[in-house]
Formats: C-alpha cells, structure tokens, sequence
C-alpha cells in the first residue's frame, strides 16, 4: 500500500525502527525481539504497559532469557510499511511481528511470515479459541500464521445530552440510514456548533475510514448473507455495482451537507484520536460511526480520563439500508502476533507468545485494550464480563458482524476504497464516476478476476 505520511516521516520512522533493530534479530540468541504498534497519541501507551508487563514475567519465568520491545509509533498503514521493511532482511527482522489480520495473508504471500502449525499442535489452549477467531490468520495453503489476541465490532456512538438539546430520544435506535441522516440533520439544525456525525473516510485513516466507515456501509447495502466485496464461491472480486455507488452516496452526503467534520479534519490520519481525545469528551460531536474499543479512551488511567463518558453516551447498531434483515451490521478485525520468516530466535518468540496468552495475561489485555474476547475462557471471565461499559451491548454485535476477505491483495483493494472515498468527500468525483475508477482499479488488482453484480 501506498504510505500515506511524507517522505521525511517515513524516512525517519524507517531509520528510528533499524536503529532499534541492532545487529539483528540473530544477533542474540537468548533475547526475543517483539515489534509492535505504538499509538500516535503520546497519552495512549496501552499496549506498551502491557508488554512490559508480558516482558517482565517472560524474563523471569525464562532465567537468561531477554525480551527487547521494538515500539513502531506511526498511523496503521505507515506501521505495515515498516514491519515490512524491517521482515525483507534477516539483519532487521524481529523475532515477532503484530499484524492486522486483514494484512497478513499479503505478508504471507510475500514470505515475510512462517506457519505456526507445528507449534499449535503442541498447544493446549489453541483449542480454547473460537473457530472465527482461528480462520482470521489463516492462509489459502491451510497453515496458520499468527495467534490473535482479540477482535472488535462496530456501531454508532451517540451523545445522549447533544440528542437532549436536539430533542433526539436517548434511546434512539435507527433503522435506516435515513433516519441516521435526518437525526445528523436534527442536530445541526437544533445544536450548531457541533460536529453532528464523524463518518471516517479517505486514505489518510487508512483501513479504519475503509472498514469502518465504508464497509460499514456496503455490507448493508444488500441481502443478508451476501458478500458485496467479493464472490468467494466464484473466487471473484465483486465490482463497483448499485450497494457500491449508495456507500459512497452516503458519504458524499455526510460531507456535501456538512454534517460530518471539516474535510481535512475528516482526512487526518490521526482523525480517529481526535474523536476519541477532543471531539466527544469535549462535547463537539453527536454521533461517531466507531468501534467497540472506544471506551478504553477514558477509563482510569486512560489517555483522556472522562468520568461520565459511560452515562454522557450510548450505543446502537449500525442499521441495514433500508431496514432489510437482518436489521444491523457490524465489521470486525483484529490483530495477531506472528513469527518472521527471517526471525533467528522463532522458538523463543512461540515461547513469548505462550507468556502472553497464560489465562490471566489474555483477560489482562482483552480488559485493559477494550476488545472483544476471541477465546471461550476468556469471555467467560467474570473480570472480562464486568470490565467495561458496553461490552454486552458490542459483544452482542458478533451476530450482526462481517470479516474482510482474507486475501493477500484486499489491502491493494482498501487502497482504491479510499481514494474512492476521498474524491466523493472532498467533492472531486461523483459517486457514479468514483465507483467507475474502482472499479478500473479493482481491474486490474484482481487480474480481471471481477463479477458484477
């Protein structure tokens, strides 16, 4: 995929990440090297505590044994870039990557992963994760390439005292994407001087204006059951049809009616911190089309503690189009740790991996990084159960929910989503000639393996 930051940042990100690296990943046998995603928010260091809590209890249950942490502080494409980078030479690899599940059968067909089969078969508690959550960091070859350590849905996020002043119910429950258009419309009419509803969009957000913001959307658009994006009993992609034009139609309305942010606001990379960090603790946005991790944003301790935020908000599905069942929908993702094919010390990052998912380590991370449990144990877990507001409401959410087909070229496929969806936002193309692009691209990305629809 294309990186979305300036040349200089991706530069220095690239030269900060090698730095880092040393003398490469085989030049220590006893320390496992672990690269992950840094947030961009200097305030959100979630993950960083929990690895070196992880870090700490490896070392001490490993006597010898070392853990160095390799943080990766870009936006979500600009960090695929590096942990690509850092995987083509053995010099620079780590012994253990995180990879956005929707990325890693295209870092499989590269060579940059290695299957973890042989080392799953030993392992008890791989038979504590649901079948979902398994086939996410699966390949076409049927080997298995990383272990995820939770996923997430998706909905609406409103702000019931922003819906009070508009006259808007606190227990709004749209079932079209009218009725979420026209209460965007209430507020802006009622409320000025806040942003009625925050669609991501473009390629500055990269995957979460594309799967949040228009799959959202598209897999609404048709009946139920279906798969607008490809056809895998044809093992086609699904060309730019009608759902594919009213997405975009959606979004384009969003911001030629003004309903949603400024458009550079709406093209930040960073945008989602904004919402999460200024635009709903400060009062200044109605309705976001979010995910269910939101929530850790404010918790105790979090980057942007807000004490009334669980009584202040409140969530409801994502309605189909018009209302056809079943009613709502829902993307999920997530992440996965999986092991280099030039990592030097691959037995000692499995060890690593076993740390991380202990029962406790796993409800541990599922609670503080606000996901949803991909394991049957740990859904189970009464401290997970309680752990945050909401996480029935979005839990619940996994019936309505969609996967992104696992394909190695689906991220080229998101690239062309959002240059779709940046055309029709800043008002470049019209829907109709913004889905002809696509699919001109999708064309070629597929190697003409396209249907319509």
């Amino acid at each position: 995929m294309r990186p979305t930051a300036p040349l200089i940042l991706i530069a220095a990100l690239t030269a900060g990440v090698l730095t880092a690296c040393g003398g490469g990943s085989g030049s220590d046998p006893d320390t496992v090297k672990v690269a992950y995603k840094r947030s961009t928010d200097n305030k959100i260091r979630i993950a960083d505590t929990y690895l070196e809590s992880v870090k700490r209890e490896f070392e001490k249950t490993h006597p010898g044994k070392k853990v160095q942490l390799i943080p990766v502080q870009a936006p979500d494409n600009d960090y695929a870039t590096k942990a690509q980078q850092m995987m083509r030479s053995p010099k620079t690899a780590p012994d253990l990557v995180y990879e956005d599940t929707f990325r890693i059968n295209a870092d499989i067909k590269a060579g940059y992963l290695r299957p973890l089969d042989a080392y799953l078969a030993k392992w008890d508690t791989w038979d504590q994760f649901v079948d979902t959550a398994k086939s996410a960091a699966k390949a076409e070859d049927g080997k298995t390439y990383g272990v995820p350590d939770g996923t997430d849905t998706r909905g609406l996020w409103f702000n019931k005292e922003i819906f009070a002043r508009a006259g808007l119910p606190a227990d709004w429950r749209p079932r079209t994407w009218d009725e979420v258009l026209d209460a965007a419309r209430t507020v802006k009419a009622k409320v000025p001087g806040v942003i009625p509803l925050n669609v991501y969009t473009g390629k500055g957000p990269g995957e979460a204006a594309v799967m949040q913001g228009f799959e959202m959307l598209l897999y609404g658009t048709g009946a139920a059951g279906e798969d607008p994006l490809y056809d895998a009993s044809a093992r086609k992609w699904v060309a730019g049809g009608q759902g594919f034009r009213d997405a975009l139609g959606f979004v384009r309305t969003v911001y030629a009616e003004k309903l949603g942010p400024d458009v550079s606001d709406a093209l930040d990379p960073n945008v989602g911190t904004r919402v999460a960090t200024e635009w709903f603790p400060e009062g200044r946005l109605a309705i976001s089309l979010d995910g269910s991790w939101m929530g850790q944003n404010w918790i105790s301790g979090g980057p942007k503690e807000w004490p009334r935020w669980s009584t202040d908000l409140a969530q409801t599905p994502m309605p189909t189009q018009r209302g056809q069942a079943p009613g709502a929908v829902s993307m999920s993702g997530g992440w996965a740790w999986a092991i280099p094919q030039k990592a030097k010390n691959p037995d000692l990052a499995w060890e690593f991996i076993k740390t991380q998912q202990t029962a406790e380590n796993a409800v541990e991370w599922d609670v503080v990084g606000a996901q949803i449990a991909v394991r049957k144990d740990v859904a189970a877990d009464p401290r997970y159960v309680k752990s945050m507001p909401g996480i029935e409401f979005f839990t619940g959410l996994v019936q309505y929910t969609h996967y992104r087909p696992a394909l190695p070229v689906y991220p080229q496929v998101s690239t062309a989503i959002g240059e779709a969806m940046e055309k029709v936002t800043t008002g470049d193309a019209s829907p109709e000639d913004a889905a002809k692009e696509y699919d001109e691209q999708l064309r070629t990305i597929a190697d003409g393996a396209v249907v319509t629809k």
